[in-house]
């Protein structure tokens, strides 16, 4: 049997290789790929703008997926063969403090992850620690489940934010992270759940997910100091302060954006006088990704209508491009071995 991969060799460069279909090794699995999405980590990995500590090239991306499980390795048991799936992406240790403490995400055992320092998901097939797993249900649909990573991401938010029914919320940024918190939020039976964001046709799809306002942000200029909860999904270079100017006096501002050097530094005099409690996310805990993927089951999260585009492996380079390309018809980009 053989097994397709694409490979980035280097910045701009890659390939899609042919070889023999990968082996798990002892308490591994092989999952054969539904679905992988393609976010703006990828991008920048495949411009060569992520920072160095957190990529190695030659490497096959693809660190949101689903897939069913093919094959096990020794130590595995055999009655996950067959079993739709999705897996976390950090390969954390399990025994330092951190791992000990629930935050696999900040293990410090050195930073590991599938799709940027290991084999990822744009591929046939993947191979991954089989305590990673989280298994779907039978009826699982797996073009949907392969945002389960970024909507993990957005459950470690939620869960650490601790929203309160009537509480005046701000969701700011309405890609996948702001749409995937908006339908979170919403079950925690907001008061008024509003989503900024410089595209007018992002906060018509967020209304459609639960948000029940919508401005641009010159408009939320005049709404600074009302929020309770500010969630920032957004990553720009002003954001982190301008999420701030959102928050009440008191109020709470959690950052789920991967910030670039040189944004927008918050305002410490406003932090203090206003005496806000600023936390951000780095990735999803174990806990996280297993609340994520009870939402999914349940039919509390619905991320399958955020999926705009499909291609399959061969056009790569074509999907990869229409991420952070700025049109605002594009969403979830997949790719589809």
């Amino acid at each position: 049997m053989t097994s397709r991969a694409v490979v980035v060799e280097r910045p701009g460069v890659h390939r899609l290789v042919s070889g023999a279909e990968p082996v798990p090794g002892p308490g591994e699995v092989l999952v054969r790929v539904a679905a992988a999405g393609i976010c703006m980590s990828d991008r920048e990995l495949y411009d060569g703008r992520r920072d160095p500590d957190y990529v190695r090239y030659p490497v096959t991306p693809g660190h949101e997926w689903s897939g069913t499980v093919e094959a096990v390795g020794a130590g595995v048991g055999g009655e996950l063969i067959g079993r739709r799936t999705v897996a976390e992406g950090f390969r954390a240790c399990g025994v330092c403090d951190r791992c000990r403490s629930g935050e696999t995400s900040l293990c410090t055992a050195g930073y590991e992850e599938t799709g940027f320092t290991c084999p990822g998901a744009f591929a046939d097939h993947v191979v991954v620690p089989a305590r990673l797993l989280h298994p779907l249900a039978d009826d699982a649909d797996l073009r949907a489940a392969a945002l389960l990573e970024p909507a993990a991401v957005v459950a470690a938010a939620v869960r650490s934010s601790h929203p309160e029914p009537g509480e005046r919320i701000a969701v700011v940024g309405a890609g996948t992270l702001g749409l995937l918190a908006v339908q979170l939020l919403a079950a925690s039976s907001p008061g008024e759940l509003t989503v900024i964001d410089p595209r007018p046709e992002r906060g018509l799809k967020a209304r459609e997910f639960g948000a029940t306002g919508a401005l641009v942000p010159e408009e939320a200029k005049e709404a600074h100091g009302r929020y309770d909860l500010v969630v920032e999904t957004a990553g720009a270079p002003t954001t982190a302060a301008s999420s701030c100017l959102l928050a009440r006096r008191g109020g709470r501002v959690t950052l789920t954006g991967m910030f670039t050097p040189g944004a927008s530094g918050i305002d410490p005099a406003h932090l203090s006088v206003n005496q806000l409690t600023v936390r951000s996310v780095f990735g999803a805990p174990s806990a996280a990704w297993a609340f994520a993927v009870r939402a999914f089951t349940t039919g509390l999260l619905n991320p399958g209508p955020l999926v705009t585009h499909e291609f399959p492996l061969e056009r790569y380079e074509e999907a990869v491009s229409l991420v952070g390309g700025g049109d605002p018809g594009t969403g979830k980009v997949l790719l589809r071995p």
